[in-house]
């Protein structure tokens, strides 16, 4: 584990990792002031300065990641959570390939990570492919959640024996912004955003050159029935409007498509508009009777999702 991967979010000094407190040694601070960062009882740590915040508890809330754990757990996004595997390990095995004397350690970094129902699959890659997997997201009660999983099956990152031969990936979850991501400038492998904001600077800063994005988003038609059964209208998803800001840091290297039809109950249902924005996009009258008509008989939808596999420019 490099010692110097991760970086003090207030100073930009080398911060060190350590089972109780995390700090910085204060090289970058005008007055080499060391700055320390408590690990919670959890195992996840807080890097989200005050002033970074933009509420008092940003990020999804606790019904929201209740919500998103009981619908995920019932495999309705399995296929998609299988894709962006399939990805990262073709991915991954190529770049571990073209090292001959295989030096590099992985550094992946899963942004956005909510409760981790996407980062334990990759985790599950094992450190042949995935030395450090690093989950950030804003939400605090989202990290707890993924520290508590992590440390059940001994993947977090203090967890680690080092004179282990079968030592597996270790998570590392950390509260922090997106926009002033707590890492090394090009320390890392590569990242993972699903379904959350695309910030092509902050990205490209922290790749690594010829690193991987992957990004997953919602397709055209994406859970179209649901839509029209809660709005008026319904804009259609612009899923690559993204693409032509990233161009100036990253290339394009493949487009995949997958979908998943899916016959909800009410509770299920309920839970998807929980832990989507039709949560508070959509009346409650309209929301309330089709909730109620969802009693007699489930409800069909079909999830669509669009993968884009992008490299950074060297």
């Amino acid at each position: 584990m490099s010692v110097s991967l991760f970086i003090c979010p207030l100073c930009q000094s080398p911060l060190q990792p350590a089972t109780d407190t995390w700090r910085c040694d204060g090289s970058l601070h005008p007055k080499n002031t060391s700055h320390p960062f408590d690990v919670a009882r959890q195992g996840y740590v807080n890097l989200l300065p005050v002033q970074q915040k933009n509420s008092k508890a940003p990020g999804d809330s606790q019904a929201s990641i209740n919500a998103r754990k009981r619908f995920l757990n019932q495999g309705h996004y399995a296929p998609l959570q299988d894709l962006i595997s399939q990805k990262m390990e073709v991915l991954l095995s190529k770049n571990e390939s073209t090292d001959e004397h295989n030096t590099n350690s992985v550094h992946w970094l899963d942004i956005g990570c909510g409760e981790g129902y996407y980062t334990q699959a990759m985790a599950q890659m094992g450190s042949s492919l995935i030395d450090t997997l690093i989950a950030a997201d804003i939400s605090k009660p989202a990290l707890v959640e993924l520290a508590k999983v992590s440390k059940a099956i001994g993947h977090l990152w203090y967890q680690q024996n080092e004179d282990s031969v079968t030592k597996p990936t270790a998570v590392y979850p950390l509260v922090t912004s997106a926009a002033h991501l707590p890492l090394r400038p090009h320390s890392i492998t590569g990242i993972s955003s699903i379904f959350s904001p695309i910030l092509p600077e902050a990205f490209a800063k922290v790749l690594a050159d010829n690193g991987y994005l992957i990004i997953a988003k919602p397709d055209v038609g994406h859970l179209a029935t649901l839509r029209e059964a809660l709005f008026d209208s319904v804009r259609e998803h612009d899923s690559d409007k993204f693409l032509q800001e990233l161009a100036p840091y990253f290339t394009l290297v493949e487009t995949q498509r997958v979908s998943t039809k899916m016959s909800l109950s009410a509770e299920d249902l309920a839970d998807l508009m929980t832990m989507t924005p039709y949560a508070y996009r959509a009346r409650s009258e309209k929301r309330q009777a089709l909730l109620s008509a969802v009693e007699k008989v489930s409800f069909n939808t079909e999830a669509k999702f669009v993968v884009y596999v992008l490299q950074r420019t060297a």
